[in-house]
């Protein structure tokens, strides 16, 4: 029987597709592209924004017509937060929101059998247990995903994730472990630590931290590198800091979302920091890890950002020197404070301050990459196209070298020979064994 998987939002999202298609590969279940024809289709839904509730909806529809006769299952932040909604879609079999998604091969059999739709989605708002559903292989990623944690307690005015999510729940230590064992021993060299609030690991366990457990997961035999996919500027702890600088297994690399450069904004927003504290932190963290990538995310035209807040925070992120930018322009949630603010800003505005950034971010960007240029930067290789092999150094710089599907996960040191965003060409070290 054949089963396709459609994955939206973020890299928790992919993990959990992986979790799930692991059930049903022990069941005689074969995976297939989305855009093929199969017997069930499950739809990974995103909710943070209103445009991403149209996109899950499209999604659903659109594989609903490849074969009406699929079972459609709905699973995710959307069919979460919209339950009705899903459920009136023509064609929808199985709603399911973000708990319980274990049981998601039972309800698909039982479908498949009785073809009775069914609705399994409960309030989540004080849901204290972390579902586990383990992954072993990851179907197109190189590098690992390892989810250690879910929810957030937040609640930051513009997002509707702690209420799709529910509060922070840790996964259990040993589970953590015993999965980067796994991933390791089948051939995964990096792992991403993932999660919705990842640097909220261990705000619900009683004497193990998110710190305990980096110490734990460095001493993992085999690992080659990790690396944690996104941590508030305030969880940065001086031991979590000392911890990373002190141990090549960790990626010189952190993630660290602003979202304003704008104190005035930062309060509406309800972040927990001010630029002062972030810029100041920040500073910290360069000087006892050297050369480090300090990447960010950064919302545009929030309420009430006026055209001097937005130049603050130009400026603000020129300071810094980020190495790279995620940009958003704010988009309205349903449900959210922000929604309901009252100063909304015009969409052509958005736009303009957007690409001032992105240009921003192209400059910061190639200044970061020209600091490397001519040392020896590690790279994982990913992906080939017909020219060229791409990976990602442990500075998260995306580096090209002639074609060699050899290089594949593996991880080389490379020579940075030409800068160009998006497009910096490197040279391998030969004399390297490429088994490494």
């Amino acid at each position: 029987m054949k089963i396709a998987f459609y994955t939206l939002g973020c890299k928790v999202n992919t993990y959990e597709t992986e979790s799930i298609w692991e059930l049903f590969k022990h069941q005689n279940f074969t995976r297939v592209d989305h855009k093929e024809f199969a017997d069930v289709y499950i739809i990974n839904t995103c909710t943070v924004t209103n445009s991403a509730d149209s996109k899950s909806r499209k999604a659903i529809r659109r594989l609903i017509k490849i074969n009406p006769e699929a079972v459609i299952a709905v699973m995710g932040c959307y069919s979460q937060i919209s339950t009705d909604d899903v459920f009136s879609i023509d064609g929808v079999d199985i709603v399911i929101g973000t708990k319980h998604r274990e049981h998601l091969l039972t309800l698909v059999n039982k479908v498949l059998n009785e073809r009775q739709r069914i609705k399994e989605v409960s309030d989540i708002s004080r849901y204290r247990v972390f579902d586990e559903v383990n992954v072993t292989n990851f179907t197109e990623n190189t590098r690992a995903f390892l989810k250690i944690q879910d929810g957030c307690n937040n609640f930051c005015t513009y997002c509707i994730i702690p209420y799709a999510r529910g509060p922070v729940r840790s996964r259990p230590k040993d589970s953590v472990i015993e999965e980067a064992n796994h991933l390791v021993k089948n051939g995964y060299h990096e792992i991403v630590l993932t999660g919705i609030h990842t640097g909220g690991y261990g705000q619900d366990l009683d004497n193990y931290s998110f710190f305990d457990l980096l110490n734990d997961l460095k001493e993992v035999k085999g690992l080659k590198r990790l690396r944690i996919s996104s941590i508030e500027i305030n969880e940065l702890s001086e031991e979590i800091i000392d911890v990373i600088a002190n141990n090549k297994v960790f990626a010189k690399h952190l993630h660290i979302p602003l979202q304003s450069g704008s104190d005035e904004v930062l309060g509406l927003m309800k972040r927990k920091y001010n630029k002062a504290q972030f810029l100041e932190h920040i500073k910290h963290i360069r000087s006892l890890i050297p050369g480090i990538a300090i990447t960010t995310d950064v919302i545009v035209g929030f309420p009430g950002e006026t055209d001097q807040m937005f130049e603050e925070m130009y400026d603000y992120i020129e300071e810094v020197e980020f190495s790279e930018l995620h940009v958003f322009p704010y988009s309205k949630r349903n449900g959210t404070k922000a929604a309901k603010m009252k100063v909304q800003i015009n969409g052509i505005v958005k736009s303009y301050r957007v690409n001032q950034l992105l240009d921003l971010n192209t400059k910061l960007a190639t200044k970061f990459i020209e600091k490397s240029k001519t040392k020896e930067l590690s790279v994982i290789f990913e992906k080939s196209d017909n020219n060229y092999t791409y990976g990602h150094s442990d500075t998260y710089i995306y580096i090209k070298v002639n074609k060699d599907i050899k290089l594949h996960n593996q991880i080389i040191d490379v020579v940075i020979e030409s800068v160009k965003y998006k497009d910096t060409f490197g040279k391998v070290n030969r004399k390297q064994s490429i088994s490494r």
